[in-house]
């Protein structure tokens, strides 16, 4: 246990947005499962808020609370493979840097996010959108058991047979109902290298570009192919200037490599590159590519919208703040949906929307306390300007701390009236005193 005075305090209280600053009362570090039932009930003896973290990755800085009790799960990081029934599991500290050096080796691959070193855990509670969510869906689509301990002590083994309500909540419920303490996922084949490629376009070109991108996704374009697109200021590693840039990204899944060069030629023909690089490479080397340009202790504040048309108003809105991103370390990703992601019912898990053509993450990193209210207001701003186009629902991993996450009305809002009520009643179930409430709460009413 790391207190305050301890020479490790300042180091250990750290999460990965250092615009999160506060102080515990003390900080957990858990050797073992078994040290969470400890957690759990000395937080509610001593009537202390709780906070839990696995990578300590949330953007809204919910793996931290002051003045409270940080159940730190950062130490349990095992990962094992079968590669005979590709399930994977997973205890809740492990990065997703962990599985996918786990799961390569075999020529497998979960299905995650973009940045290696996010937690598993916060990750798959919200939904897990990634590389691999046109071919594959999102994380929590291939969730099949987990193991979790209650604020009531219960440890409960969860899929779906066994608690299949609680299977459904940790969908993208996030961290509401329970303390998971293993994940166990279905992995699917993925042979390395993958095809990978980014097309950059200058800012002359951008309009042209997201004309063809939408043509392009609008059509019978193959599940294999996976695609987000990004405006930012390059970093230095890209070597593209200090002008902001269009980036279209795309991470083949098929072995197929041919047929994926011949479908990405299908949109450059419509919108030639500035400059093209599509090439195979390992999925390790693509999965952390961008891992060096946000650094642990960046300041921090995102912002996200679904919408499902990319049409000229659209592509008006997204053009005019892109031309703003003229410092590094901000972005705008459009995530390109559909596919599998869609095919999954709606009511089949706690995400918030499965009919969205796309996922826009409006995301900003820098270093300097003074920048804090100019960036955020950036992020803010785009967001407000596309919400004539927004639909239902907002992923609550692409969420920085926002006003109403303590009484619950973020939680309404990002979920949706129908699903929200679904989970209140979990939460009523499993977590009546809402002990677990370091997160976009789902507030109980019992």
């Amino acid at each position: 246990m790391v207190q305050p005075g301890d020479a490790d305090y300042d180091e250990a209280r750290r999460v990965w947005n250092g615009m999160i600053d506060v102080r515990p009362r003390a900080i957990v570090r858990a050797g073992s499962a078994a040290d969470v039932d400890l957690v759990l009930s000395a937080a509610q003896r001593a009537g202390l808020p709780l906070a839990v973290r696995g990578g300590g990755h949330n953007i809204a800085g919910h793996g931290t609370v002051e003045g409270g009790i940080v159940l730190d799960l950062g130490a349990l990081r095992a990962v094992q493979v079968d590669p005979q029934t590709r399930l994977v599991t997973v205890e809740p500290g492990a990065t997703l840097l962990d599985v996918d050096a786990a799961t390569a080796p075999f020529g497998l691959a979960v299905p995650i996010g973009v940045i290696g070193g996010t937690g598993i855990a916060g990750l798959t509670l919200g939904g897990g959108v990634g590389w691999l969510t046109h071919s594959d869906g999102l994380t929590i689509d291939h969730l099949v058991a987990a193991e979790v301990v209650t604020a009531a002590g219960e440890h409960l083994h969860v899929d779906e047979e066994t608690n299949p309500d609680l299977l459904w909540g940790l969908r993208g419920g996030g961290g509401n109902f329970a303390v998971v303490t293993s994940f166990t996922f279905r992995a699917r084949p993925l042979a390395s290298p993958v095809l990978g490629g980014n097309l950059v376009y200058h800012r002359p070109g951008w309009r042209n570009a997201l004309q063809a991108l939408s043509s392009w996704t609008a059509g019978a374009i193959p599940d294999d192919m996976n695609v987000i697109a990004t405006f930012m200021r390059p970093p230095p590693l890209l070597e593209l200037g200090d002008e902001p840039v269009l980036i279209i990204g795309f991470a083949w899944a098929s072995p197929d490599h041919e047929a994926g060069r011949t479908l990405v030629t299908a949109l450059t023909e419509q919108a030639p590159p500035d400059l093209e690089d599509v090439g195979p490479v390992s999925w390790i080397e693509w999965q952390t590519a961008m891992d060096p340009v946000f650094p642990k202790g960046s300041r921090g504040y995102w912002k996200n919208v679904s919408f499902s048309g990319l049409d000229d108003e659209v592509i008006d809105v997204l053009v005019s703040h892109a031309g703003e991103v003229t410092w590094e370390g901000t972005g705008i990703d459009i995530h390109h949906m559909g596919g599998a992601f869609e095919r999954v019912p709606q009511d089949a898990t706690a995400f918030p929307n499965r009919s969205a053509r796309y996922w826009l993450n409006i995301y900003g990193f820098w270093q300097d306390p003074a920048d804090d209210e100019r960036l955020s207001a950036f992020a803010r701003r785009l967001h407000a300007a596309m919400q004539p186009f927004a639909e239902q629902g907002e992923y609550v991993n692409f969420l920085g701390a926002e006003d109403g996450s303590a009484t619950g009305q973020q939680a309404r809002r990002s979920y949706g009236e129908s699903t929200h009520r679904r989970l209140v009643e979990l939460k009523n179930r499993y977590d009546p005193g809402n002990l677990l409430r370091g997160n976009h709460n789902i507030v109980p009413t019992v």
